[in-house]
């Protein structure tokens, strides 16, 4: 199927790895320019190569002037940006009570003002477009708060938030947003070292291995997701054959949070 999206400028931030990298590589697959963002340069070039973006862009996303400036350099370079997914973020696990004021802050930074900033910096040049699609990644946390992450549950749900507030706002100006909300996912977020599968060990006193097979089991499909299955969804709610959803919160849980909406 043609997703209708060959030579449009796609912006995919937090790409080096994951959901974001998954992304990337689908979207040059069907013949956008992407660019893929990151702060580690190393990491930066091998995901530019490895998914056929055409322009990678390092930033700290949790710097307020980082988003401008990638979307202004993406324009310079590449032409108008009229698809932005907005995948940076930060997750751990963490007490409630033992959350300080400075933790809850670098959550709302990087979780929601980096997507707020990217989201006004896009705006403009997508009117001028025509049009234009932005895709937000929340969590299945976001509709049903994760008691071991709550700060992370709190800027999720204000990502969805976020999502309906900017449809409602710019769908006369033919610029759709909606958002994504995976669950437990086969990235480094939950399988790398120190990641959120060896947290979860340590808190339960379970090992690592038995951690994992509980996660996925707590899916009405059984497993977690892998990182390719999300990105599937993304590029769909990017594309034209998406044209007429916004304003949407689209779960890609496995069944995980047992709702219809």
């Amino acid at each position: 199927m043609d997703l209708g999206l060959r030579d449009r400028v796609c912006v995919v931030t937090g790409s080096t790895g994951g959901i974001g990298l998954a992304t990337a590589r689908l979207l040059a697959a069907e013949g956008a320019r992407v660019v893929v963002t990151g702060r580690d340069p190393a990491r930066l070039e091998a995901a530019r190569v490895d998914s056929g973006a055409e322009l990678a862009l390092e930033a700290d996303f949790s710097e307020p002037a980082a988003p401008e400036r990638v979307l202004s350099q993406a324009a310079d370079e590449l032409g108008p940006v009229t698809v932005l997914i907005n995948n940076v973020g930060l997750a751990y696990q963490a007490d409630f009570l033992e959350v300080a004021d400075r933790e809850w802050d670098e959550f709302w930074q990087l979780n929601v003002m980096s997507h707020v900033r990217a989201i006004r910096a896009a705006v403009p040049a997508m009117r001028a477009a025509g049009g234009g699609s932005i895709v937000n990644v929340s969590s299945t946390a976001g509709k049903r708060p994760s008691t071991g992450m709550p700060h992370y549950s709190v800027t999720k749900a204000a990502v969805l938030s976020l999502s309906r507030l900017v449809a409602d706002l710019y769908a006369k100006d033919g610029i759709r947003c909606n958002a994504v909300t995976p669950g437990p996912t086969a990235t480094e977020a939950w399988l790398g070292k120190g990641g959120l599968a060896d947290q979860q060990a340590a808190r339960s006193g379970q090992d690592r291995q038995t951690v994992l097979e509980s996660v996925g089991a707590g899916r009405p499909l059984g497993r977690l997701a892998e990182p390719e299955e999300i990105a599937a969804v993304i590029a769909f709610l990017c594309s034209e054959r998406a044209s007429y959803v916004t304003g949407a919160s689209w779960s890609a849980d496995g069944g995980t949070v047992p709702i219809i909406v």
